[in-house]
């Protein structure tokens, strides 16, 4: 199993709008996509960065699900978020893997 964490540090201003959009339709879009098979959202509440940080987790079954995700998806998703809001969003993604 692999946790494909994705975080994102927004402008407070777009926030809610960009926290509705995730919970209703983007989140929903990438599940969608049979490449992962549970997710959790996070806010980080100690963030040293301006704005606010947030953190979406999708846990992959394995390397190959994952790797479909990247070689399929990750490109469209990412373009959408960043087109969406333009200049008021920055995102990495962190892939880990369980070990306990």
């Amino acid at each position: 199993m692999l946790l494909f964490n994705v975080t994102v540090i927004i402008e407070e201003a777009s926030a809610p709008d960009w926290l509705q959009w995730m919970t209703e339709s983007h989140i929903e879009q990438l599940m969608a996509t049979e490449c992962f098979v549970s997710y959790r959202l996070l806010k980080i509440v100690d963030s040293p960065n301006e704005g606010l940080s947030y953190c979406i987790q999708f846990i992959a079954e394995d390397q190959a699900r994952h790797q479909t995700f990247l070689d399929l998806h990750e490109q469209l998703f990412i373009a959408e978020m960043y087109n969406r809001y333009p200049n008021k969003l920055v995102t990495f993604s962190t892939l880990m893997e369980f070990v306990g």
